[in-house]
């Protein structure tokens, strides 16, 4: 696993119109310039943990480039994806809803990744200063609560492939490109299923002609023949962040 180098202070976007975080360009320039000053580039490797459940939240994390899956755990053994971020959001959305440990491991997830890291003391202090901001920031919490609520019925009343459609969908909406680094293991994060279930789910998305699986990458072919797949547990937390962040 390589680590992409951290670029220079200078990398550091001096308008929200250049960042590549969604909702970091979709402030206003006084928002924006209230961050700007504590805006730290950070990189993460494949399956490099950002935070972990129960350590302090010291810090948020604007992803810029990547997919940072966050993980529930019954025990060592047993660990699961409830949701992912990638672009569109930050890490540490509980520090805004009052918490201050994470309840979530949180790892980068499928490719290296990239993003803008500022203390929380920092982003508080912020918030405190722009009643915008801090709508901005829960906003985004409330939607990501959305992704997760999804995953729960999506859980509770779709098959596995049906279930494997919609999670190939999420990274296919936060990676770059069509080729996704999904492993068997990736596979039992999200599904909770033993390697033959994820091999016979992936086999039923090849018959539909909506993926292509080599070893340990899955090749999106047909987007809108997976969203048909995913039976309306895609779609409602995307439209929602277009109606609620995008100006």
């Amino acid at each position: 696993m390589s680590t992409i180098p951290a670029p220079p202070a200078k990398a550091i976007p001096q308008s929200n119109a250049r960042t590549a975080n969604h909702l970091l360009a979709s402030l206003t320039p006084q928002d924006f310039a209230l961050l700007l000053p504590d805006l730290v580039p950070a990189s993460f490797a494949i399956g490099e943990h950002i935070t972990t459940a129960g350590s302090p939240i010291d810090r948020i994390v604007f992803i810029e480039q990547g997919v940072a899956g966050v993980l529930d755990a019954l025990d060592e053994e047993r660990r699961y994806a409830i949701g992912l971020i990638g672009a569109e959001g930050y890490i540490g959305w509980p520090l805004l809803l009052g918490a201050d440990r994470s309840p979530y491991d949180v790892a980068m997830r499928a490719e290296s990744g990239r993003g803008l890291s500022i203390a929380s003391g920092a982003l508080l202090a912020a918030i405190d200063r722009s009643a915008s901001l801090r709508m901005t920031m829960l906003r985004f919490a409330h939607l990501f609560g959305l992704q997760m609520a999804q995953t729960i019925v999506s859980s509770l009343t779709h098959s596995i492939a049906q279930r494997m459609a919609r999670w190939i969908l999420l990274y296919h909406d936060r990676v770059q490109g069509d080729e996704i680094c999904m492993t068997h293991e990736e596979f039992r994060l999200m599904l909770g299923v033993r390697r033959s279930s994820v091999t016979d789910a992936l086999h039923r998305l090849e018959e539909e002609r909506a993926v292509r699986a080599t070893r340990g990458r899955v090749v999106v072919l047909d987007r809108a023949t997976l969203i048909t797949l995913a039976e309306g547990t895609y779609g409602r937390p995307e439209r929602e962040y277009g109606r609620l962040m995008e100006r």
